[in-house]
């Protein structure tokens, strides 16, 4: 009996496995599926865009414009250094730089998240349809169910009615 109970427990967690994998491998097909169709349908501008955020939003942006910026300070305010300083306090051609990278970086970060929402509100809706889906299944084999039970309900009434009549007989006799 211990065997038996071990062996259904494999067989549930096999079954469970399956599904997982199967699920798994899905959602997996939708990523590929809407990834091909976002490298086939987006320009090499766009493109050129999302690598310039996914750069302008990294660590190592931050530390690189970091050094930079120290760098030019640096460089422009030492007393040794002083004959080729381009930019002396108040460093107006490092504000104007500055103000240049915001200007472009801003909008090009904003173009990637608007292309990144529309896969999101695609992936969104791949999702939606699924879960509707699943949810019409659910609710297909709970009518099954349902449909089951009266049959049992009936059968089990007509097997109390016969053995009734069985008994009358049997009684009878």
């Amino acid at each position: 009996m211990d065997n038996q109970v071990r062996d259904d427990n494999l067989k549930g967690k096999d079954y469970e496995s399956r599904i997982n994998q199967l699920v798994d491998d899905f959602q997996k097909q939708i990523h590929n599926h809407i990834e091909e169709e976002y490298v086939r349908k987006t320009k090499w501008s766009d493109k050129l865009a999302d690598k310039i955020a996914e750069f302008g939003g990294s660590w190592k942006f931050i530390n690189l414009f970091f050094a930079l910026l120290v760098l030019w300070i640096l460089f422009n305010s030492l007393s040794f250094t002083k004959i080729i300083h381009f930019d002396e306090p108040p460093f107006i051609l490092l504000n104007l730089v500055l103000s240049f990278i915001a200007g472009f970086q801003a909008p090009i970060i904003m173009m990637s998240q608007n292309r990144q929402a529309a896969r999101d509100k695609q992936e969104a809706v791949i999702d939606f349809a699924i879960n509707y889906k699943a949810e019409q299944e659910v609710d297909d084999m709970q009518g099954h169910l349902h449909r089951i039970e009266d049959d049992f309900a009936n059968f089990r009434n007509e097997v109390r009615e016969e053995l009734a009549v069985i008994k009358k007989l049997l009684l009878n006799r």
